[in-house]
């Protein structure tokens, strides 16, 4: 009889140790850099980073090359690996992003991503009520059935919010908007957190409710103003100038 098998079933143990490793030690460094350890210092060459954390050249190699593609750090001939400036990070890349936000709290940076979510989450909302399907709709409803249930108490409000527009995203049916679901739900996490604080509570069920009724009645407009009206609050309240 076959079985399933994960990742993890099929690879060596010491393939998947090594690749933890990396990620591991890529986690370390991303953080290192984003916190700002390496502004007035050079960064340490793959040699120093092995013998520092105890782990191989191919390990340090490939967690540096990460760090390449996510715009962090370049290699420029005679200079060896350089740090690059914030302007060259890879925000869309949800490591960076979620280094970044966990760095030290910013309004400024919630409000970019906001400005950013306006920009997309309201013609999302109008795409789902134009092209969602049932199952769309079955994942809306349940995304704000859970948080109806948060409200009560008896499911996690910050999950079921950040599913709620999630199955939004999915339901619009565009794959660029779809690809922006690991960065909206990474950042989602800070900025949900942050504006419950300030209202000291969750969010509003009843405007969340009248974007799903837009979407399921084929309102794309309705949709649109519903979702819109939604992000809008949340930069009133992190005060857009």
């Amino acid at each position: 009889m076959a079985t399933d098998t994960t990742d993890t079933d099929v690879l060596p143990a010491t393939a998947i140790l090594g690749r933890n490793l990396t990620h591991g030690m890529l986690d370390t460094l991303g953080r290192a850099i984003v916190t700002g350890r390496y502004e007035n210092r050079p960064f340490p060459t793959e040699a120093e980073i092995a013998k520092t954390h105890g782990v191989s050249r191919s390990v340090t190699r490939e967690a540096v090359k990460m760090l390449t593609a996510k715009g962090l750090v370049s290699a420029r001939p005679r200079q060896g690996t350089v740090v690059q400036p914030a302007s060259s990070w890879n925000l869309f890349d949800t490591d960076v992003l979620r280094w970044t936000l966990e760095r030290k709290f910013s309004v400024e940076l919630l409000r970019h991503f906001n400005q950013l979510r306006v920009a997309i989450e309201p013609e999302a909302a109008a795409l789902a009520a134009r092209f969602g399907d049932a199952a769309d709709e079955a994942a809306i409803r349940n995304g704000l059935a859970q948080m109806e249930a948060g409200e009560a108490g008896t499911a996690d409000p910050l999950e079921a919010d950040i599913a709620f527009h999630m199955a939004i995203l999915r339901a619009s049916k565009n794959p660029f908007y779809a690809q922006f679901q690991s960065v909206v739900s990474t950042a989602l996490r800070t900025s949900i957190r942050f504006t419950n604080r300030i209202k000291g509570r969750s969010a509003n069920i009843p405007d969340h409710a009248a974007v799903a009724d837009a979407i399921i009645a084929r309102d794309p407009a309705a949709a649109r103003i519903a979702m819109t009206r939604i992000i809008g609050d949340v930069l009133t309240l992190i005060g857009d100038e």
